[in-house]
């Protein structure tokens, strides 16, 4: 039976709880644990506890430590971590998987290892290569970083009509050259413009983090980026464990007095259906690329889809394609996370979104990364190729999805897990594979007889051995 490892349940096909194939949940919720060092700047969180579990007591122990977490708080962080882990701190301080100092992991022989005993390859491959293809990771040491006890947070949005479009391209000019303590992405989405008349349009919202005080931020926005016409008025000063709550969407009105207790909440209210897809953008996507995008969000199953552009830049820009299995480091401008929600059951409502989605993403290609087009494995997309669900896929197959999300770290970590797992006890649809010595060998399919003492091994796809 196979194996399917939750520790928040976010993956975004499912397959830390869903298979098509008989399977065991290992489910972590019960480890939670956090224990914050604020002298060594590092704390010991399970693999179990949530983002927003870990950032609580972050910020109980102090004010101006903090962690670069995800945006959304009810993530478990062995998923975030082990993926890599996108959030406002990335541009300071680089992804979740950059900050882990240890590690502690049940290997498929059921040993407790940490960062010495599991060796320097096993702990670089857990760190942003997919946890779950090398064991059950049951803790992790993080390092903490500095935060400024008052950080400013804006949310501005621009319709078509009020010149989106043109700050949009000024947006991907600037984005991944500002300071490094300042952060803004985009988020596209289609709105009505009235109530009464019910014109739709496309709003970009431009959400900010700054590490500091609004006055330090005007001038940084009336140098690099006036043409959003950013005031004091659209701005909120506010502590930085206070952001997390607004960024996570806990609550939607800056003067919201939300006690920091809703950080403990493992689940989200509202929850839909959703597909999501992922890209990197090198080069800045040009106004007729912008404008054939704008009619596909006046489509029927557009009505929630939402595109967020991430930018690059600082830390991320300086962090080598190797240092971690996570690879997409200098010469992206930024990264694009595809959504489309809906809240209707049934497969017909749910293939029309999902061909939509699709049909978008086919869209994007000429304006986005290449050989290969780069993919985000925390946003796991299992259109971009599958393995073999019988537990044995070559890495050839394996590497038509492999390389989009880990380039040529990919090969590395197929070598650590023939080391660490040789008989693929681990799988999934999208886990590592074993390397095998016939991997690069045709054999036409041939069954020997058996002698006494002997086992058949079968190999799906490839031959028949006997040893």
């Amino acid at each position: 039976m196979q194996i399917r490892i939750r520790s928040g349940g976010h993956d975004y096909e499912g397959l830390s709880y869903v298979s098509e194939v008989p399977f065991v949940v290992i489910d972590l919720i019960n480890l939670r644990e956090v224990q914050v060092d604020v002298e060594k700047r590092s704390a010991w969180v399970q693999g179990g506890a949530t983002a927003g579990e870990l950032l609580y007591k972050i910020s109980q122990k102090s004010k101006t430590l903090g962690f670069p977490a995800g945006i959304c708080p009810t993530v478990g962080v062995s998923g975030l971590i082990s993926g890599g882990g996108y959030g406002f701190l990335m541009r300071k301080y680089g992804l979740s998987a950059d900050n882990i100092l240890d590690a502690h992991i049940i290997d498929v022989n059921g040993r407790v290892l940490d960062r010495e005993s599991m060796g320097e390859d096993l702990f670089w491959a857990i760190r942003g290569g997919g946890g779950a293809s090398f064991g059950v990771i049951i803790a992790w040491k993080v390092k903490l970083v500095h935060v400024p006890s008052t950080v400013t947070i804006f949310r501005v949005s621009r319709t078509l009509e009020h010149n989106a479009t043109k700050l949009i391209q000024k947006w991907q000019l600037v984005a991944n050259k500002l300071d490094e303590d300042l952060n803004i992405r985009v988020i596209l989405e289609r709105v009505n413009t009235s109530t009464q008349t019910r014109k739709l349009t496309i709003k970009a919202t431009f959400e900010s983090l700054f590490l500091g005080g609004v006055d330090g931020l005007i001038p940084l926005m009336e140098e690099e980026f006036p043409e959003l016409g950013l005031v004091r008025e659209d701005c909120t000063e506010m502590s930085w464990i206070e952001s997390v709550i607004y960024h996570g969407g806990f609550t939607s009105d800056f003067t919201s007095d939300q006690p920091l207790e809703v950080l403990l909440n493992r689940t989200h209210s509202g929850v839909l259906f959703f597909k999501a897809k992922s890209d990197y953008v090198r080069d800045p996507i040009p106004d007729i690329g912008l404008e054939g995008l704008w009619p596909m969000f006046y489509e029927d199953e557009a009505k929630s889809a939402v595109l967020i552009f991430t930018p690059y830049g600082g830390i991320m820009d300086e962090i080598s394609e190797s240092e971690i299995p996570f690879p997409h480091r200098a010469g992206n401008i930024y990264q694009i996370q595809h959504l489309v929600f809906w809240k209707e059951e049934g497969d017909k409502v749910e293939k029309r979104h999902i061909n939509w989605i699709r049909k978008l993403y086919i869209y994007m290609e000429p304006f986005v990364s290449k050989s290969p087009r780069g993919a985000y494995v925390n946003y796991r997309d299992l259109d971009i190729g599958v393995n073999n669900n019988n537990g044995y896929t070559s890495y050839k197959k394996a590497s038509i999805w492999g390389v989009k999300y880990f380039k040529n770290n990919f090969k590395r970590l197929a070598k650590v897990k023939t080391k660490v797992d040789p008989l693929n006890f681990f799988r999934s649809e999208q886990s590592i594979p074993s390397l095998s010595r016939f991997d690069n060998i045709t054999i036409r399919h041939n069954t020997l007889p058996c002698e006494e003492g002997m086992q058949l091994l079968e190999f799906p796809d490839a031959l028949h051995v006997i040893i």
